[in-house]
């Protein structure tokens, strides 16, 4: 009877290790574009298109916005105040989706088309960062390990 108490908890542990290893990859894949994007928003090429698409005090607004992606994304691939982290990556998203990629004022359909699919992607990065605002790190996060 031990033995297949032992089998079990082994068991469990080995599913909960992988899982924990699956959350700690889908965070890196998640923050992965922030944290390569993110440099970009203090080039002044970055900041003049910004500023052609109407963005507001885009000198400012755009290397705000890197700023935010580094921490944000930072702070979820660490699993550190991850749930802040997300909320700084909501943050980042909405503005950025919305005065970027108004696929609905291009004329060209295929460059309306181009913009519809990075807005509907920023519209599924910010579901998981609304996702991660409300759930956390998970394991394997030095948030799970400062409530341990």
């Amino acid at each position: 009877m031990a033995t297949n108490s032992m089998a079990i908890s082994h068991g469990v542990e080995a599913r909960s290790i992988s899982q924990g290893a699956v959350v700690v990859l889908g965070r890196f894949l998640f923050v992965l574009i922030f944290l390569m994007a993110a440099p970009n928003h203090f080039a002044k090429q970055t900041i003049a298109f910004a500023a052609s698409q109407g963005v507001p005090l885009a000198s400012i607004a755009v290397p705000l916005s890197g700023v935010l992606a580094i921490a944000g994304g930072l702070s979820i691939l660490l699993g550190y105040r991850a749930k802040l982290g997300a909320w700084l990556l909501v943050l980042f998203l909405v503005p950025v989706t919305l005065m970027l990629h108004k696929f609905w004022t291009v004329q060209d359909p295929m460059m309306a088309q181009m913009q519809m699919i990075l807005f509907m992607k920023n519209v599924a990065m910010l579901g998981a960062a609304l996702l991660i605002s409300q759930f956390g790190a998970g394991p394997f996060s030095l948030d799970a390990r400062r409530s341990r």
